[in-house]
């Protein structure tokens, strides 16, 4: 029978080796397989391909400004591992094996940035990544939103198109990224709802690069947007699912299980974000946010309608009626948003479809054509739009003369006759009062 002290030793050891594994796992070998560079105007993304999971540490050095990554246990194949050449923010990537078996990377930089990263687990395209995100400190500046030589606003539409970059969202059978034909698809949104009087497009991602989720809508809240519509591709596991669907916010989540399940697939590309309420007590945030979530969904709602009844002349549905879900990038509560899964990517008959520059187009133009049924049947005031519209309809505007306007100002403004202003309101001189309301006439 062993005595204490060897019970005593024995526990010891195995207490031992029980601390020590864990040490002994992280010092597993991992190696960098590949090194992939994104940039965009205003951030950089670095991605490492590992074999594994990995340790590492992440700092910042100046004269010259450089980020360092230590990666514990790291090694490279020097004579296969091919470096891009640097791009956005990095103006080189160099590698090197130091003592201790840590594998530190270099980036020099163009400028001074902030740096994070992060390891992500493998998914359906990747193995293990370490991620290094670079961006400058200081913020965006907010847009200010442009206006007619009238002086009357343009509506602002933010398009998006979906993934990007290290993200190449569903891949079809023949190997179509959703992240191409959103972007293809997009470009030609914009360019027809540039062509559109009164309307002009801001493109959130304008190349082969990813936009966190949160800061797309940001984007479109700093260009001062109306409308925010944002690109994608669906897919399914059954190829033979086909048609397209239209999706707006709801803040009580998915309308089906499905609309739940594809909500958590596009979420998980990053985390959820949103507008600043912290000047206000938790009862006045809630409900400030909820009256404008509200009335945000509502003009969604009716939006999507539009673009979907177009779309509807082009293509088959999956659903015949606006889905609801809970996607993050459409969680903005003051701009009313939609998401357009324009087709079925994992259908072959629709990827191919998708890959036509003709039903790009097509698709672009159905979306164009909602877009402006909606606003000319909801005009907003104050823009080149509601005038529009009214002269559509035969109907006048209202405008109310402020302080130091001439009649001719407020003729040239609206793209009327002074003569024609005068008759509409029964004018006999040209002398305006402060609060007077005048009647624009629709022709």
């Amino acid at each position: 029978m062993p005595g204490f002290r060897d019970l005593s030793l024995r526990f010891l050891a195995l207490a031992w080796a029980a601390l020590a594994a864990p040490c002994a796992l992280s010092a597993a070998a991992v190696d960098v397989r590949d090194v992939r560079v994104w940039a965009s105007p205003d951030s950089t993304r670095v991605v490492f391909d590992l074999s594994g999971t990995a340790e590492h540490t992440l700092f910042a050095l100046q004269n010259p400004d450089r980020v360092v990554v230590d990666i514990a246990a790291g090694r490279f194949d020097a004579a296969s591992l091919k470096l891009p050449a640097g791009q956005g923010f990095v103006r080189n990537l160099r590698l090197a094996e130091r003592e201790g078996g840590v594998l530190r990377v270099v980036f020099d930089l163009n400028q001074k940035v902030g740096a994070k990263s992060f390891v992500t687990p493998p998914n359906e395209t990747y193995g293990y990544r370490l991620v290094v995100d670079l961006a400058t400190a200081e913020p965006p500046k907010p847009v200010k939103a442009a206006h007619a030589p009238q002086g009357m606003r343009d509506l602002v539409i933010a398009v998006d198109a979906g993934h990007g970059g290290e993200d190449p969202g569903a891949i079809g059978k023949k190997g179509t990224r959703e992240k191409d034909v959103t972007l293809a698809i997009a470009r030609r949104l914009v360019e027809r709802i540039d062509a559109e009087p009164g309307m002009r497009a801001v493109l959130i991602r304008d190349g082969d690069y990813f936009v966190p989720l949160p800061e797309r809508s940001r984007r479109a809240r700093r260009h001062s947007a109306d409308l925010f519509i944002s690109i994608h591709a669906d897919a399914f596991v059954n190829r033979s699912v086909r048609g397209s669907s239209v999706y707006v916010l709801s803040a009580r989540g998915a309308t089906s299980e499905a609309s739940r399940w594809l909500a958590a697939r596009e979420n998980a590309a990053d985390l959820v974000g949103g507008v600043s309420l912290d000047d206000k007590d938790d009862v006045l945030a809630s409900v400030l946010l909820d009256l404008s979530q509200n009335a945000s969904i509502s003009a969604s709602l009716d939006a999507a309608g539009s673009v979907l009844a177009q779309l509807d002349r082009i293509g088959e549905l999956k659903r015949t009626e606006v889905q609801q879900a809970g996607f993050i990038v459409l969680k903005a509560p003051d701009i009313p948003s939609m998401l357009i899964e324009t087709a079925f990517i994992s259908n072959p008959d629709e990827e191919r479809r998708l890959k036509d520059p003709d039903h790009q187009l097509a698709l672009a133009q159905a979306i164009q054509a909602g877009v402006r049924g909606y606003f000319y049947a909801n005009p907003p005031p104050g823009t080149r739009v509601a005038m529009l519209a009214a002269r559509e309809r035969g109907q006048s505007l209202r405008h109310v003369v402020e302080s130091g306007e001439t009649l001719a100002g407020v003729a040239g403004r609206y793209a009327v006759s002074v003569e024609s202003l005068k008759r509409a309101n029964r004018l006999d001189g040209e002398q305006l009062s402060a609060g007077t309301v005048l009647a624009i006439p629709g022709s």
